[in-house]
């Protein structure tokens, strides 16, 4: 009897190991990158679950490896969906609680009247002022041309 691998036996393997490996990477990456690997772990786990369903209504054609390495990807991809979706949600939470820390102080300080634009800003510790330039000696309609006087000077002829 022939007995044939599940539809999803390697692929959805390695779409769980991926979506892991990506998932516990992406930790450090503020949780931005874990939409990726949430991707590719959903992807793994319905078609592990597809195959599974294929087994399930014909389990004389398929080689019962084939099932293991299915319900081992399953198992995979639903511990990467939890890791990813919990890192999402992490970064998604102190997005929002760090935005709203910066506007509540940006429209308390407008609301007040003592908003100051460079209270939000990196303060150096370098004077960097430019004073502007006096206009009273602008004068936009007179321009001053120095003229030099330059010595004769003889051009001798070939």
């Amino acid at each position: 009897m022939n007995q044939n691998k599940l539809p999803a036996d390697p692929l959805s393997l390695v779409l769980g190991i991926l979506a892991l490996v990506m998932g516990i990477a992406g930790c450090c990456c503020y949780g931005i990158t874990a939409i990726v690997p949430l991707t590719m772990s959903i992807i793994g786990l319905v078609m592990a679950n597809k195959s599974l369903r294929e087994f399930g209504e014909n389990p004389e054609a398929f080689d019962p490896q084939s099932r293991s390495n299915v319900n081992t990807a399953k198992i995979i991809n639903i511990i990467a969906v939890v890791l990813n979706s919990l890192v999402l949600l992490i970064a998604l939470g102190v997005l929002a609680f760090y935005g709203t820390l910066m506007s509540s102080a940006i429209f308390d300080g407008i609301q007040n009247g003592n908003f100051e634009e460079d209270d939000y800003y990196y303060e150096s510790e370098y004077e960097t002022t430019i004073e502007p330039e006096s206009s009273e000696n602008w004068d936009d309609d007179t321009y001053i041309i120095e003229e030099e006087q330059v010595d004769s000077v003889e051009v001798e002829e070939l």
